[in-house]
């Protein structure tokens, strides 16, 4: 018969109102959890990593002496109101709390203290207010990122990584996954010593990266958000939660794309699709964002842009699935995963805690770090 695990009665309840059981319907996978929640009973460890997937939750959580002193995600949403919190879908709720077990554990393998030198959410503060351009100039500066390095990387998908890198170096991570859902590009967390932004895989490179900087703008402003495609979500909201969504798309807009770099990439071209497709390339964004700018400047009509616009849609980009590990490494980053089996040889997580930290079962774990390995310089 397994051992049952002496875990902490008051943990469980909470992981389970967390992820939106009752009781009753935790009941369906989980038979004795009214016992295990009294102190009556104590679950297996088999038992507690099925609960862990079940509450997307890690499995060391259920031995802590208390419940997280951690509030609910939808608190973090400020810019949001009920109506809109009310519209995410399952799958993003999901992935929403899956995305918090994740800050759950980059505080358990860094002791608690975000490593980066320097902390961009901590260093820039800025008002719903101040000048959307001046704004994307100072986030820009900060990341030290010139326009030779950006046009030097030459495609969309070393792009997606460099950038993914030159944040991490300012201490928010980034973490991608199916999302499931075509209207939900992304979406952040806010926390003041690990910030995460979460990026829908299944969606173009280029709009990856334009999700990057939308969410960043959401985290500079202190508060969690979430990048979505969906018709009137930002009519919705009113005063200053309105002007922050459109700061972050502006924002995201600005850093990519700088006017003073435009002009100086557009002049003397003309406004055509083959221009649009070059300039695209090199900024490492999509051919709609330049053809947009053509629009907003009047050099083409707005059937022109509609037209290029949904034919391109039409030659959108699809996943392919892939190898089980490599996609793993995309998900959630080679320095994420090394960091994890560093803290596993130097004894301070086990083996359960390891694959739980990296949304794993335990038995892939050695194939994992093969595939880690081969991408090592």
């Amino acid at each position: 018969m397994p051992e049952a695990m002496p875990i902490t009665p008051e943990v469980i309840t909470w992981a389970r109102e967390r992820a939106g059981f009752s009781v009753d319907a935790a009941t369906t996978d989980f038979r004795r959890i009214a016992e295990w929640e009294a102190g009556e009973a104590f679950p297996s460890y088999p038992q507690l990593e099925k609960m862990a997937e079940k509450f997307k939750v890690p499995v060391a959580v259920f031995f802590f002496p208390a419940p997280p002193d951690l509030p609910r995600i939808e608190e973090t949403f400020r810019t949001l109101g009920p109506d809109q919190i009310a519209e995410i879908p399952p799958r993003i709720r999901l992935l929403l709390r899956k995305a918090r077990t994740f800050q759950m554990g980059l505080e358990e393998l860094h002791g608690g203290r975000n490593p980066a030198e320097r902390l961009i959410t901590r260093d820039l503060a800025f008002r719903p207010t101040d000048r959307i351009e001046e704004i994307a100039a100072d986030v820009r500066a900060y990341l030290g990122v010139t326009m030779e390095q950006q046009f030097a990387w030459g495609n969309a998908e070393t792009a997606l990584e460099e950038w993914r890198k030159v944040l991490l170096g300012v201490g928010v991570y980034v973490f991608k996954d199916q999302f499931r859902e075509p209207d939900y590009s992304g979406f952040c967390l806010y926390d003041d010593e690990f910030p995460i932004i979460y990026v829908n895989n299944t969606t173009a490179k280029t709009r990856q990266i334009f999700t990057l900087f939308h969410e960043l703008a959401h985290l500079l402003f202190h508060t969690s958000g979430v990048d979505t495609t969906a018709n009137g979500f930002v009519e919705e909201l009113a005063g200053d939660d309105r002007r922050i969504e459109v700061i972050c798309n502006r924002m995201a807009a600005c850093l990519l794309v700088p006017e003073e770099a435009f002009d100086a990439t557009f002049a003397g071209q003309a406004p055509t699709e083959a221009t649009a497709n070059e300039l695209a390339q090199l900024f490492s964004v999509s051919r709609e964002f330049i053809f947009r700018k053509f629009l907003d400047r009047d050099l083409i009509t707005a059937a022109e842009y509609d037209q290029a616009a949904r034919r391109w849609a039409e030659q959108g980009q699809r996943g392919t699935g892939g190898d089980h590990y490599n996609t793993k490494i995309a998900y959630l980053g080679t320095e994420y995963i090394n960091l994890a089996f560093q803290r596993f040889y130097q004894n301070r997580i086990d083996y359960n805690q390891l694959a739980d930290i990296l949304d794993t079962k335990p038995k892939n774990l050695t194939r994992l770090e093969e595939y880690v390995s081969r991408r090592a310089p």
